[in-house]
C-alpha cells in the first residue's frame, strides 16, 4: 500500500447484518433465476425428464467446480469458515445421473456454453476468497431452501427417489436445515470484512444469480 492509499473502511457494527444486506442486495437477481421460464417449468411439474437430467449435469460440472476450489480454500480465514464437508453434492450428482443415464453417464454429458463460462468464474474464486463465499452462497443456500420444493416436484413428476434421481437435494447430514440456515448467516455476519470486501462479495453474488440464470436460459432453448 502507498504512503497515500487509505486504508479500507471497516463496516459499521451497529448496521444491519451482513446477511441481511446481501439478501436485500441481491434479491432481484435471486427472483429473475427463481421465476426464469426453465425454473417454472421445472416447479410446476411440466418440465420433461430429458430436462430434468440435463439441468442435474450442469449442475455437476458446477458443483465439481465448486468443491474443488473449496477444497483448495479450508485454510483460508474467509472461505474456510464455509467448509462443510456434509454439504458436498458431488457424489450425489453422480448417484443420480447414474440413475439417470445409466452406467455410462459420463460418456453422455458435456457442459454448455454457459455452464463453462460459469465454472471458468468458480475456478477463479480460488484467488478470490470472499468471492468464493458468494458461490457458496448462492448455490447451497439455494439447495438447502427452495431446492427442498424442487426436491418433491420432481420425485412426483419423475417417479424419483432420495436415493435415485433427487438425492442431490437430500441433506439429512444436516439435521435441522432450519438451524442449518440460521448458523449459515450467522457466520456470514461473524466475518471480519472490510466495506471493500462487503462490496466485493455482494458484486460477486449478483453475478453468480446471473451465471445462473444465463445456464437456465441456456438449457430453457434447448429442453423446456
Amino acid at each position: 500500500m502507498s504512503a497515500t492509499a487509505e486504508a479500507p473502511t471497516a463496516v459499521d457494527p451497529t448496521a444491519e447484518p451482513f446477511s441481511a444486506r446481501l439478501k436485500a442486495a441481491t434479491w432481484n437477481d435471486h427472483a429473475a433465476a427463481e421465476h426464469h421460464g426453465f425454473t417454472r417449468a421445472l416447479t410446476e411439474g411440466e418440465l420433461p425428464l430429458d430436462g430434468y437430467t440435463a439441468m442435474v449435469a450442469q449442475h455437476y460440472f458446477a458443483y465439481v467446480a465448486l468443491e474443488r476450489v473449496g477444497r483448495q480454500l479450508i485454510e483460508d480465514p474467509v472461505a474456510g469458515r464455509f467448509h462443510y464437508p456434509e454439504l458436498e453434492r458431488v457424489p450425489a450428482l453422480e448417484t443420480d445421473l447414474a440413475h439417470l443415464l445409466g452406467a455410462d453417464w459420463r460418456d453422455h454429458v458435456s457442459p454448455t456454453p454457459a455452464t463453462r463460462t460459469y465454472v471458468a468464474r468458480i475456478e477463479q474464486m480460488a484467488d478470490h476468497p470472499a468471492g468464493f463465499v458468494a458461490h457458496h452462497y448462492t448455490r447451497y443456500l439455494g439447495d438447502v431452501s427452495g431446492g427442498q420444493f424442487i426436491r418433491r416436484i420432481a420425485a412426483g413428476a419423475y417417479g424419483l427417489s432420495d436415493d435415485a434421481g433427487v438425492a442431490f437435494y437430500v441433506f439429512d447430514a444436516l439435521g435441522s436445515l432450519p438451524k442449518f440456515r440460521a448458523g449459515y448467516r450467522e457466520r456470514l455476519d461473524s466475518l471480519d470484512l472490510d466495506e471493500r470486501t462487503a462490496d466485493l462479495l455482494v458484486r460477486e453474488t449478483r453475478l453468480a444469480y446471473q451465471l445462473n440464470t444465463e445456464v437456465l436460459a441456456d438449457l430453457g432453448r434447448r429442453h423446456a
